[in-house]
Formats: C-alpha cells, structure tokens, sequence
C-alpha cells in the first residue's frame, strides 16, 4: 500500500508541473496534495514546523507570481487594464489551444488587439504584448523554480 501512495505522490509532483503548461491544472494544490498525502497516509512522523510555514510562504509567493509579474510588466510598458485582462483570458485559452504554444500566441494576439482598441498606436500594442509574453513567462519560471524547491525541501525533510 505504502509504494502505490509514493506512486500517486509522486504523480501529484509532476501533475504540478504540468499546471504550469495547462494553466487549467492548479499547479500549487496538486503539491500540497502530495504533502499532505504524505503527512497523512505514510509519516508516522510530522513535517517540521519549518517546512509548513516555509510552504506557506512559497505558495503565497506563487500564487502572486502571476498577478504581480503581469501587472509590473503591463504597467512598465503603459499597457491597459483591458491589456492585463486579456493576457489572464489568453492564458486561460491557450491552455487549449495547441500547449505550449497556445499559451504563448493567444495571450500575445489578445493583448495586442485589447491595446490596439485602447490605443490605436501599433508600436505600442506590440510593445505591451510582448510585455505581457514576458510577465506570463517570468512568473511561470517563477512557479517551476518555487514547486522544485519545495520537492526538493520535501525530499530532504523525508530523508532526515
């Protein structure tokens, strides 16, 4: 029973790395359900204090990456708040459009005609939706940085 509950830990691992292609997947949750599996179907021993407080934070920073790195960017570049809406709605389709590529070309041809809308100056449509690629690609560098250390935190907190 104990190896298919690392199976399916381990599964929930790399399920939170896939959120970080299909948006639609919640990357964070996935993990902590692989914590928490771990902390209530196979640990007789507790995760350290340090390790859930350290987990927290992360999650809140991960769960910021998107709306921080989005607004930085867009706003940086004098894009729109329509621009910064449109960039969430292109992620959330081009998770469907052809992964990873949609997630890259929908939300870039999203915000250009949001910006275009707005503005009526090309220059500037392409300049904030190549910020917006940016902040999208930023924050999910972000993420996948954030979710590795976590495993790898999780590992060596097992292992000790």
């Amino acid at each position: 029973m104990t190896i298919i509950i690392w199976i399916l830990i381990i599964a929930l691992f790399v399920l939170s790395f896939a959120g970080l292609i299909f948006p639609i997947i919640p990357s964070i949750l996935v993990l902590w359900g692989g914590f928490l599996l771990y902390a209530f179907a196979i640990s007789g021993e507790v995760l350290s204090v340090w390790f859930w407080m350290g987990a927290i934070v992360l999650t809140a920073v991960i769960l910021c990456a998107d709306l921080i790195a989005s607004q930085y960017f867009v706003k940086k570049y004098g894009g729109s708040k329509w621009g910064e809406r449109m960039a969430a709605i292109g992620v959330i389709i081009g998770s469907f459009v052809y992964p990873p590529f949609g997630l890259i070309v929908v939300p870039f041809i999203l915000v250009f005609i949001a910006e275009m809308a707005s503005s009526k100056n090309a220059q500037q449509a392409v300049k904030v939706a190549i910020a917006s690629l940016l902040a999208f690609l930023s924050s999910t560098f972000a993420k996948f940085v954030i979710q590795f250390v976590l495993i790898i935190w999780f590992v060596i907190e097992i292992i000790w």
